[in-house]
């Protein structure tokens, strides 16, 4: 098992990653601090883990709420139903809410414990590659709304993240690769020599090599940790990982959550991102043409969807956390290996974009 440290101050804690997690019982219960513990999870994952993990919690009183499994069901509806059972069961503030499951359960059970009784203790168990590689490290937790992703929410730090490996073994292939996605941005904003390593090894990935699968996940978890201690709340360089978000976001809210997978989103995003950093002269056409190459050797979608048309997207990309006074800012690269902080464009040169990249 590896053990990393996100740097918080008083609010710092572990991230573990290893095999054979979930059955450990002193690994969960020590970050415990009452009797009475909230399971969050999924019917998908319910089936495959949840008696495992309740089952390391045969001391403690467990309550369990499955919620339906997709995107479209991360809304204030599904989240009044984690609140519905935390009042009927009259838990305390002393009560800790574990979160089973991939980005949305962990987004959503991380607000739930943000608000309630004004914050209770919270676990991270992410149970794909993208939760395991960024959304359950760094504290970012939130649900969608019709006109937006992501925009209602809280920073709420985890008391642990749980990343065993060996749940991966029943992730389906399509949420392994949206997963890569996350783990090609880290490479792209600032870690040149995972990119190239990812050029080298990707077959290992898709092939679910456990030992290639250990070494992404921890570096990647180290990128974050590193980023989220030097800006919790977003405020100067932790805006950096929302490589391809800007695009992504619109694309996921623009063709209905679900439709899009959030890794599928980003990937097209980081696509349009490219294209625009070459636009404006940071990086060359061999480099996009590198980074597009790389997110299809990780059979991610590059091609943007044709139902969007240049109008929609600047639409949907104006209701966006970096943008300032009214005006689209997004992250770009200076280089493989190198993000810039967000930028405002200028609108006629992201259109071009827009209507350009892919075609």
């Amino acid at each position: 098992m590896k053990q990393l440290c996100v740097e918080l101050g008083e609010k710092s804690y572990p991230i573990y990653i290893g095999s054979n997690l979930l059955g450990q019982q002193t690994l969960m219960q020590k970050h415990i601090k009452s009797k009475q513990v909230l399971i969050v999870t999924n019917t998908t994952v319910s089936a495959l883990y949840l008696e495992k993990v309740i089952k390391s919690l045969d001391t403690f009183q467990v309550e369990t709420i499955e919620l339906p499994d997709g995107e479209q069901y991360k809304s204030l509806e599904y989240l009044t139903k984690i609140f519905d059972l935390l009042l009927e069961q009259k838990y305390s503030r002393n009560a800790t809410l574990l979160a089973l499951g991939g980005g949305v359960i962990g987004d959503m059970g991380g607000f739930a414990a943000a608000c309630y009784q004004r914050g209770i203790v919270f676990i991270q168990i992410p149970t794909t590659v993208l939760a395991q590689v960024d959304s359950s490290v760094g504290g970012k937790t939130g649900v969608n709304h019709p006109l937006g992703k992501n925009m209602i929410g809280a920073f709420y730090q985890p008391q642990c993240v749980i990343a065993d490996i060996d749940v991966l073994d029943t992730l389906d292939d399509r949420h392994l690769v949206a997963g890569i996605a996350e783990i090609i941005k880290y490479g792209l904003i600032r870690d040149l020599a995972l990119f190239e390593w990812l050029e080298k090894n990707m077959s290992l990935l898709l092939a679910r090599d456990k030992e290639a699968l250990a070494y992404v996940i921890e570096r990647s978890c180290i990128n974050k940790a590193e980023i989220v201690a030097e800006d919790e709340f977003e405020s100067g360089i932790r805006a950096i990982l929302n490589l391809g978000h800007t695009f992504g976001h619109a694309i996921e809210t623009g063709m209905g959550y679900g439709m899009y997978i959030h890794g599928e989103a980003v990937a097209i995003g980081m696509g349009y991102a490219a294209d625009l950093s070459h636009r404006l002269g940071w990086i060359s056409i061999q480099d996009v043409d590198r980074i597009i190459k790389l997110l299809k050797q990780a059979q991610l979608p590059v091609i943007p969807p044709k139902e969007m048309d240049v109008a929609q997207f600047v639409e949907l990309m104006s209701v966006d956390k970096k943008n300032v006074d009214g005006k689209i800012r997004v992250i770009l690269l200076e280089a493989i290996g190198k993000a810039a902080l967000p930028i405002s464009v200028d609108q006629q040169l992201l259109e071009q974009t827009l209507r350009d990249y892919g075609q």
